[in-house]
């Protein structure tokens, strides 16, 4: 196994971003907003992220626990780079103190359902009260309009009504069975990347003069995942087309599909050019299939996709993931094995470019983390803006450091919130 970059164990003071000086308030739980704040988070913003106070955000116990931990794996990169404080959002002086952080926010970060926050005094409106200039990026199910914007909504949902579900699975000639979830919360995580898109947007408005107190960024998780679907929409508008699922393949090129192994792995062969394809049946040794009227250009190759498929994979069959590996890579042909998380962490294409590093945790010890993305790399020091500075804190980590620092409550103040519950 390659040897993990450590470059993250750095002090923290030596990291900064392009977003240094920006500071956002995260009102967020589970996933979308606080997926929006990380990416800024880890861009050098000063993300203060607001929980309840004892239980944090549920999210913390999401995913595999290690033995004798309270908080998952998976916190310890979703809360990475924010200072976590407490207030009791049901409590009128928590209420109170989380205006008094609006106060120093650049925007504010949430993803309740629509109307929560204003039933606790914190609409738009008593935000704006506040902080005029601050920016409000809200996450929902549906948008804060229309007739369904105050039903409950999660990513799956999401990726549901947006169409992407329909589109994750087999045709139904080769399986019955439902539609299968991507494997991550990718709704959850697109709808964050466009509410740090819109809280930047919105920010270079201001900058650039025309910006109006109260601007707002409304990002619905139904309408993220339909923006990811390239044609759909104008293809089923001019022709009456539904795209269906095509499993492996791409229905409009082949041959471009996951091909089985003799040591039971999958391999990607990409191979839907002319000339690709003229370099796949060199390495196969089937010149024959270059002449074949079936094969001879792409629309026919697509027309026999399934006799295509069904030759190649008799031919990778024969063959271990590393020697089909060796032999396409040899002739340039796009292809790859299916990688799994331990592929990924041994990678050396991530790891020369720290996609995968080492963070010291204080209470997991060294855990593996994603890298920064997107990379800006920095032509002054050689190295890239940005960074992991700390793992996921514990719940309320931060409180005395921003609620003494950065509103200069003084000690017995901050115990007495503590012993009240309200922090």
């Amino acid at each position: 196994m390659p040897e993990q970059n450590t470059d993250a164990t750095a002090d923290e003071s030596d990291i900064t971003g392009p977003l240094s000086g920006l500071t956002v308030l995260e009102l967020g739980h589970f996933i979308a907003a606080p997926f929006c704040t990380r990416v800024l988070a880890d861009l050098g913003a000063d993300i203060i992220k607001v929980e309840p106070p004892g239980r944090g955000d549920p999210v913390r116990t999401w995913g595999a626990i290690p033995d004798g931990e309270r908080s998952s794996a998976w916190w310890s990169v979703h809360g990475r780079n924010k200072r976590c404080v407490t207030a009791d959002l049901r409590n009128p002086e928590g209420i109170a103190l989380v205006k008094k952080l609006i106060e120093h926010a650049d925007a504010v970060v949430e993803n309740f359902k629509p109307g929560q926050l204003a039933k606790w005094g914190l609409s738009v409106d008593d935000i704006a009260a506040v902080n005029p200039d601050a920016v409000v990026v809200q996450i929902s199910g549906y948008g804060q309009t229309g007739p369904y914007h105050k039903r409950a909504a999660f990513g799956v949902i999401g990726e549901a009504v947006g169409g992407i579900r329909h589109l994750t699975g087999y045709p139904r000639d080769v399986s019955d069975l439902p539609p299968v979830r991507t494997g991550v919360s990718i709704g959850d995580s697109i709808a964050g990347l466009y509410g740090a898109i819109g809280l930047l947007a919105a920010l270079f408005e201001k900058n650039a003069g025309r910006g109006r107190p109260g601007r707002t960024v409304d990002v619905a998780l139904t309408e993220c995942v339909l923006s990811m679907l390239e044609g759909c929409l104008p293809e089923y508008g001019l022709m009456d087309k539904v795209r269906q699922p095509h499993g492996s393949t791409i229905p409009t090129a082949a041959p471009s599909s996951a091909y089985p192994s003799a040591d039971g792995r999958w391999f990607l062969i990409g191979a839907n050019s002319d000339a690709l394809f003229a370099k796949l049946c060199g390495v196969m040794e089937r010149p024959d299939m270059l002449s074949d009227p079936r094969y001879v250009d792409n629309p026919s190759r697509v027309r026999n996709m399934s006799d295509l498929d069904a030759e190649i994979a008799a031919w990778t069959r024969q063959f271990a993931l590393e020697d089909l590996e060796e032999m396409i890579a040899g002739v340039d042909i796009p292809s790859t094995r299916i990688y799994d998380v331990a592929d990924i962490a041994q990678d050396p294409q991530f790891l020369e470019r720290k996609m995968v590093q080492t963070v010291k945790d204080p209470r997991l010890g060294d855990v593996l983390h994603p890298g920064v993305v997107p990379m800006m790399p920095d032509a002054e020091t050689g190295g890239t803006s940005g960074g992991v500075r700390w793992a996921g804190p514990a719940i309320g980590e931060h409180n005395d450091d921003v609620l003494g620092g950065l509103l200069g409550m003084d000690a017995d103040e901050i115990e007495r919130l503590k012993k009240e519950g309200v922090i």
